[in-house]
């Protein structure tokens, strides 16, 4: 089952080409990284596809309501910082709001959703401490788990794992792949290559705006690309561990 359909998809900013006709589609279950140098239009591609930003061509998210994108598709900007001194609780239970009618009252299942999402995160014994209180990288956690609250099909994070350590970058990870497992797609923006070698079902390469690569990681990222795109050597292999990846050399 599709989940997002985009269509020549390009966004221009003063007389400039930031994004030129992207196009690619997400079907179920699909766990897709989006990679590309800084300034190749990840956050950009990624604020078209949602309506968040005028562009040209297609979207099939763009065109929905604001209620009807919000049960479609979680969003998690790359800006995190909380500023209400709400509790986590509280803030992870907005992620219910798309559900609910401006006099309805959180209901079991929506208490529900939320403990699942606090405990997928690992933040159950912070539920009831400020949000504000917390460091930048428990503050991370505590908005993907609102968007985990927010049960759609689809989930969209530009760069969920930013400034969390290695053990909750790792962890992040794996909640997205066990997501993908039950039918829920994301697409996710990173800069960490071997993470995405590791967990993506698929990636999207952008460079200077425009799509490079769209494949499984082992097709997309090969020595030519990494070569052209990020300016890199690296070092691939396949291991009973898994697939590690690292960057080795700067080639520009």
């Amino acid at each position: 089952m599709t989940r997002l359909n985009v269509s020549h998809l390009s966004v221009r900013r003063r007389d400039l080409d930031v994004l030129s006709d992207v196009s690619f589609s997400v079907d179920q279950g699909e766990l897709i990284g989006l990679i590309g140098p800084n300034g190749a239009g990840k956050t950009t591609l990624m604020r078209a596809v949602l309506g968040l930003q005028d562009h040209d061509g297609q979207s099939s998210l763009a065109v929905l309501s604001s209620q009807d994108r919000a049960r479609a598709v979680a969003w998690m900007p790359q800006a995190r910082e909380i500023a209400w001194p709400v509790s986590v609780e509280t803030a992870v239970m907005l992620g219910r709001t798309p559900h609910l009618s401006s006099i309805q009252h959180a209901r079991e299942t929506d208490h529900e959703a939320v403990d699942a999402a606090l405990s997928e995160m690992d933040l159950q014994h912070l539920r009831h401490r400020a949000a504000t209180q917390l460091s930048g990288g428990e503050q991370a956690r505590v908005l993907i788990a609102r968007a985990l609250a927010q049960q759609t099909k689809l989930v969209m994070a530009d760069e969920p794992i930013a400034g969390l350590d290695p053990a909750h970058q790792i962890s992040t990870m794996q909640t997205f792949a066990r997501m993908a497992a039950s039918g829920i797609s994301s697409i996710v923006s990173l800069h960490d290559l071997g993470l995405a070698v590791r967990h993506c079902t698929r990636l999207i390469m952008l460079g200077d705006g425009r799509l490079v690569a769209d494949g499984v990681p082992q097709d997309v990222l090969t020595a030519d690309r990494l070569a052209q795109v990020f300016g890199v050597t690296a070092f691939y292999q396949k291991t009973e561990q898994g697939p590690v990846y690292q960057s080795l050399e700067v080639t520009r």
